[in-house]
């Protein structure tokens, strides 16, 4: 049972540590078995797909835009939308307040940095976020609430170099904390084959798909 898996995994991890369940590619009726744990966090990673499961199931399912987000399809999510995880760029950042604004709403995002050795991951690096800080870019965004940061670990059997990028993460997180206030609480790193060494590392928001779901 999917309820079940949740219920083990969150017997697992501290009750500090938020579970979003990874329901990408995944039918709705594997989401509404889910829900009968109380487990009401789920993430997707493409626009079309989350707009259609929003439109079919409870209103109360709280959805996490977990993929990179292109500009042009931030307009389809902004109405309803609980966490974008991938904000990954200053132009992302403006047009997510741009449609916060236009739907008069307060959108919760997370900083995403690239701390992996892959290429293909997305994310800033802590100098450009620098940047935005000392040219104080981000005072503008007024209908953006910066919740944390996210980050993925180089996809690796190597524990000790995963274990490095999430401390880098950690440390990034310590230096915005001060920036962004008493709302930047969030540390969300780790999947499913990586998130006890994240948890051991501070985190305290974890992906889990194919645990709770199984292989895709």
């Amino acid at each position: 049972m999917i309820s079940d898996k949740i219920k083990n995994i969150k017997k697992i991890i501290s009750e500090e540590v938020q579970l979003i369940a990874v329901s990408k590619t995944k039918p709705v009726e594997m989401i509404q078995e889910a829900m009968l744990s109380g487990h009401l966090d789920f993430g997707e990673n493409k626009v079309q797909e989350m707009v259609f499961k929003h439109e079919l199931l409870s209103k109360e399912i709280l959805w996490h835009m977990i993929g990179h987000l292109q500009r042009n399809k931030v307009k389809y999510i902004a109405p309803f939308v609980h966490l974008i995880h991938g904000a990954d760029s200053k132009k992302l950042l403006e047009t997510i307040n741009k449609e916060g604004k236009k739907n008069n709403r307060i959108i919760n995002c997370l900083l995403q940095f690239h701390i992996a050795k892959e290429s293909t991951k997305f994310g800033f690096s802590i100098e450009e976020l620098r940047e935005i800080i000392s040219l104080k870019t981000y005072q503008d965004w007024d209908y953006i609430n910066i919740k944390g940061v996210m980050g993925m670990a180089t996809f690796t059997d190597n524990k000790l170099q995963v274990k490095e990028e999430f401390s880098l993460l950690r440390s990034f997180f310590d230096e915005l904390k001060p920036v962004f206030g008493d709302d930047f609480k969030t540390l969300s790193m780790g999947m499913s084959g990586d998130y006890l060494e994240a948890i051991e590392q501070g985190s305290n928001m974890i992906r889990i798909g194919s645990d709770i779901f199984g292989t895709r």
